[in-house]
């Protein structure tokens, strides 16, 4: 009787150990009594969650040009966009960023999809009144948000910018062996991280959290993970005061880092490489911007991508990595080639002349 009742406790004790491992703890919720302050403007949203959000550029009613950028991962609104102010007045243009769900001041969605975030898009768009069509640019992992705009609200946009944008290996229109073969250059962390986020997301927490094995190269800001072109664009960003960035995880990593992973690498409800051209008389356009020189991204598979999307206009860079929209010169070209339709010509460093 006494061996029951001690396989019955230990068998208790290691369901509580596995949900205390296993189980995130709740977010701090911006505005909570134990949560962080709210400091910027935000929206309420038709499920009752509220969204910031920051205007930069001219005054929205004098605008030529409204446009809505999407951060990436472990990023907010705060984004640094080396923007002249020279270049702002010639373009006209009227900037939003936000904070995606989970990250800095906006409200967790734990039902958060790559459909929803476009939708969340959407109603910041109309609460902002900027009117029936805006352009857009994802920058990253945000670029799926970009994907769902395309596929759901294609009727809104004016033009999309798709910035090395962060691909899923699960995507049905990949070839398999061009899958494989690129998933299994990252570091074996990465794989890891992945294969979890998609199959086991349940373990996703876990992984990350856990301090056995390395978990995610981004995280760790792993070395390798870096082009020249990177380093020195880190360098610069080192030198400018960014006071907010200690808000990016303020509310908890899971409802932000981890469910970006999970959703990004999770099962879509469409494949981007069977979207239908959104602007079939020319009257807009949709740009893809990869850096060969991105380890974190695969120009090959990104090649691959633009080929089936030939209404997509593909720009890769020959000395650039990953972090190419910090970089002065190249965020000035995504920027004109979007709203204008200028041609980028690019340098053999990688900057356009």
């Amino acid at each position: 009787m006494m061996g029951v009742a001690a396989l019955v406790v230990g068998v208790g004790v290691l369901v509580w150990a596995y949900h205390q491992v296993v189980n995130p703890p709740p977010p701090k919720i911006c505005g909570s009594p134990n949560g962080p302050p709210v400091t910027s403007p935000r929206i309420k949203l038709s499920d009752g969650r509220y969204l910031a959000y920051k205007e930069r550029g001219v005054p929205k009613e004098e605008a030529k040009y409204k446009v809505i950028l999407v951060h990436g991962f472990d990023n907010s609104k705060d984004i640094y966009l080396p923007l002249s102010q020279d270049l702002i007045d010639e373009l006209g243009l009227y900037l939003v960023t936000f904070d995606r769900a989970g990250y800095g001041e906006s409200d967790p969605n734990p039902k958060r999809l790559v459909k929803s975030e476009a939708f969340d898009l959407q109603e910041l768009a109309d609460q902002l009144e900027l009117g029936p069509k805006f352009h857009v640019i994802g920058v990253s992992i945000g670029t799926y948000p970009i994907w769902a705009c395309l596929k759901y609200i294609p009727h809104r946009l004016a033009g999309a910018a798709l910035v090395v944008p962060v691909v899923n290996y699960w995507w049905p229109s990949f070839p398999s062996d061009l899958a494989s073969r690129n998933y299994k250059k990252q570091l074996a962390r990465d794989q890891w991280k992945l294969r979890i986020a998609h199959h086991i997301p349940g373990l996703t927490y876990w992984w990350l959290t856990q301090k056995w094995f390395p978990s995610s190269s981004v995280l760790e800001r792993h070395p390798t993970i870096f082009s020249k072109q990177d380093v020195e664009i880190i360098q610069t960003m080192s030198k400018i005061p960014m006071p907010d960035e200690h808000k990016i995880r303020q509310q908890g990593v899971y409802e932000s880092l981890h469910r970006d992973l999970m959703v990004h690498f999770g099962k879509w409800d469409f494949d981007p490489m069977e979207l239908k051209n959104p602007f079939p008389n020319n009257e807009g356009s949709v740009h893809l911007w990869q850096a060969y020189h991105d380890q974190m991204v695969p120009f090959e598979m990104q090649r691959y991508l633009a080929q089936k999307l030939p209404w997509i206009q593909y720009h890769e860079l020959p000395d650039s990595g990953h972090l190419i929209i910090h970089h002065c010169k190249l965020c000035e070209a995504i920027f004109r080639s979007l709203l204008l339709g200028e041609e980028c010509s690019v340098a053999c460093n990688g900057v356009p002349q």
